[in-house]
């Protein structure tokens, strides 16, 4: 057993509620050097606690969604895409921003379910909410599970245009995708978190209403 008493930090006592918390710290000054179509620039002058003031640089998103859909085989819908920034054909599920005012994160999620993959779920379970990276972007996820699918009417079927116009859409045994995550195939971080979050939901331990 570990000798936490030489270990910095504290122990989580039990019954303890582990939880991220709202905070905001001070803002001194603000500029915006790029404001563009999908993502802005915002550069903060921040007040810490010790009273230093500091430059943090903000990367400003509207966020996005997330699908793992399974079929009645339990294999997962899985999109092969070019990404430029990655240089790389990634693996991922259906994902989309949050462009439309006043749609809410699963009706976006069912219309890039329709639009990348030309497919409709009749059954939606919200999975997670994550930050994609904090450190420098408020953009946000909703990641959802889709299941009892069938095929999206074409005229629900986006229009194809740069890198969608190489996706190709393949189907999965689940296990298969979560041992690609495990060993270093699937990088995607939506198809990573969402898969792993199915994944862990079969293990057969109870753990959603824990503190």
């Amino acid at each position: 057993m570990t000798d936490h008493h030489r270990l910095p930090g504290q122990l989580w006592e039990p019954g303890q509620r582990l939880a991220d918390e709202e905070a905001r710290w001070p803002v001194e000054g603000s500029r915006r050097p790029y404001d563009g179509d999908f993502v802005q620039l915002r550069e903060d002058d921040v007040r810490g606690l010790d009273g230093e003031v500091f430059t943090r640089v903000v990367v400003e998103h509207q966020g996005a969604v997330g699908v793992v859909a399974l079929d009645e085989d339990d294999r997962v819908l899985a999109l092969l895409q070019y990404r430029h920034a990655a240089g790389a054909r990634l693996v991922e599920v259906p994902a989309g921003i949050l462009d439309v005012a006043g749609e809410e994160p699963q009706q976006t999620a069912a219309r890039e379910l329709a639009e990348e993959a030309g497919v409709v779920a009749h059954s939606w379970s919200p999975l997670l909410r994550m930050w994609a990276s904090p450190g420098m972007t408020d953009e946000h996820w909703h990641l959802f599970v889709a299941r009892d699918l069938s095929p999206a009417a074409p005229d629900a079927v986006g229009e194809r245009r740069h890198e969608e116009a190489d996706i190709e859409v393949v189907w999965v045994p689940l296990t298969d995708a979560v041992r690609a995550v495990l060993d270093g195939r699937i990088t995607s971080p939506i198809a990573v978190a969402g898969l792993l979050a199915v994944w862990a939901g079969r293990t057969g331990a109870d753990i959603t209403d824990s503190p």
